[in-house]
C-alpha cells in the first residue's frame, strides 16, 4: 500500500504580498513571462511589473482569452520560447491558472500561480483541466510537479465580486466528502497513491473552517474588507482544499458536476457553484444521515451557493431532461468511477432529483448569511 501526498514547494498569502512578488520568486529566474485573463492583468500587471523589474526580472505580459486547450498551450509555449522564459507566472482564475500550468509544463520552466480570485482550488495542484475550443471537456494534463510558487494576495481577492469566493467555497464544499469516499473506496489520488492521514486531515479542516467562519467571512467579503475570517477561508478555498482533493482523492460530487456543466441552461455557472450542487447530490447518492445533508444545505442557503436545480439554471427537473447529465456524468475516466459502489446514469439523475427537493425545501425558509 502507497501513500502519496505532494504540495507546492511555497504557499504565500497576505494583504499587499503581490508588491512584493519580486522578492518571493526571483530566486526562479530573471526572465518572466506573464499569462493572466484581460481583468487579472488590469489589476495586477502594475504590481508585478515594478516588483519584478526592482528584483533585476525581466517580464513579458501576455492576455489570456478563450478557453484552456491544448492548442492555445501550444500557442503560447511559442512565445515563451522565444522570449527565452525562465519562470512561467499564471494571472487570475481557473483557466489563465490552468493555460499557464499547461505552458509551463511544455518548456519545461519554473512556475508560479498568483490567483486573483478564490473560486476553486485549482492554484496549488499539478492538474491542468483542458477543454476543447468548443467549450468541452477534453482531457487532464497531469503535470510533472506542482507550482514553485503559489501567491494570494488577500486584498486583491477580496475586490473581485463576491460570487467568485462564494462560488471557491462551493468547490472547498466537496473535498473532505469526496476525500472520505475515496477512503472507502481506495481510490488512487492524482499522484496514483492513497491518501496521507495529513491530507485527510486538511481535507476535514477544509470542512470545518468554511462551516465555522464561512458565513462571516461573506458578509466580510461584500465589504471588500480582508478579516482574520476572511483570511482563513481563503487559506481554506485555495490551500486546504487543493492539498485536500489532489493527495485525498475527487470523487462524485466532481464526476456530477460534469455531466451538469454539460446541459445548455447551466453554462452561465461558475465551477464551484455547480460543484456545490453535485456535493448535495452526492450525499443523497450515498445517504448520508439527514443531519449532515442538511448542515450542508443550510451552510449553502447561508452563503448564497445553489441548493436547487432552478438556481443552477435547469427549470425542466424531469428525469428524461436530466438523463444526459447522468450520462455525461458516468463518462469512462471521471471521478464519478471513484464511489465505493457503482455508479449508472439512473443513480446520478435520482441523486439530483433527491438533491433538488431537499435543496427547495430548505431554500422555501432561507434566514439569512448566518
Amino acid at each position: 500500500m502507497v501513500k502519496i501526498m505532494i504540495a507546492p514547494n511555497r504557499y504565500i498569502q497576505g494583504a499587499g504580498v503581490l508588491n512584493d512578488i519580486g522578492k518571493y520568486i526571483s530566486y526562479l529566474g530573471s526572465k518572466a513571462f506573464i499569462i493572466g485573463s484581460k481583468t487579472a492583468l488590469l489589476v495586477t500587471k502594475e504590481s508585478i511589473s515594478k516588483s519584478l523589474a526592482e528584483n533585476l526580472m525581466e517580464s513579458y505580459f501576455e492576455e489570456f482569452y478563450g478557453e484552456c486547450s491544448q492548442s492555445r498551450a501550444t500557442e503560447l509555449a511559442k512565445k515563451a520560447t522565444e522570449f527565452s522564459t525562465e519562470v512561467v507566472i499564471g494571472a487570475g482564475g481557473g483557466k489563465a491558472i490552468d493555460t499557464a500550468k499547461a505552458v509551463s509544463q511544455e518548456i519545461n520552466s519554473n512556475l508560479v500561480i498568483v490567483p486573483t480570485v478564490a473560486s476553486t482550488d485549482a492554484p496549488c495542484s499539478a492538474l491542468s483541466v483542458q477543454y476543447t475550443e468548443d467549450h468541452q471537456f477534453d482531457r487532464p494534463l497531469i503535470l510533472k510537479r506542482n507550482p514553485d510558487v503559489v501567491l494570494v494576495d488577500c486584498k486583491t481577492i477580496v475586490e473581485a465580486p463576491t460570487r467568485f469566493f462564494v462560488a471557491g467555497m462551493g468547490d472547498a464544499l466537496a473535498t473532505w466528502f469526496e476525500a472520505y469516499t475515496c477512503t472507502k473506496s481506495s481510490a488512487k489520488n492524482l499522484p496514483g497513491g492513497l491518501t496521507t492521514n495529513a491530507a485527510l486531515t486538511l481535507a476535514r479542516l477544509c470542512f470545518d473552517t468554511l462551516m465555522e467562519y464561512g458565513g462571516v467571512a461573506k458578509l466580510a467579503v461584500d465589504q471588500n474588507t480582508v478579516t482574520p475570517a476572511v483570511e482563513m477561508v481563503i487559506e481554506a478555498n485555495i490551500l486546504l482544499s487543493g492539498l485536500g482533493f489532489e493527495s485525498s482523492g475527487v470523487a462524485t460530487a466532481h464526476g456530477i458536476q460534469e455531466g451538469l456543466r454539460a446541459l445548455e441552461e447551466t453554462r452561465g455557472c461558475l465551477h464551484g457553484e455547480l460543484v456545490g450542487f453535485s456535493t448535495i447530490a452526492q450525499l443523497v447518492m450515498e445517504n448520508y444521515p439527514p443531519n449532515e445533508i442538511e448542515e450542508v444545505i443550510n451552510f449553502s442557503n447561508s452563503v448564497g451557493l445553489p441548493v436547487t436545480l432552478e438556481q443552477i439554471g435547469i427549470k425542466d427537473t424531469s428525469s428524461n431532461h436530466l438523463w444526459k447529465a447522468g450520462e455525461v456524468a458516468c463518462s469512462p475516466g471521471l471521478t464519478t468511477h471513484n464511489c465505493f459502489f457503482e455508479v449508472t446514469p439512473e443513480i446520478v439523475v435520482n441523486a439530483l432529483i433527491g438533491a433538488n427537493i431537499l435543496g427547495a425545501a430548505h431554500y422555501q425558509g432561507k434566514e439569512g448569511p448566518l
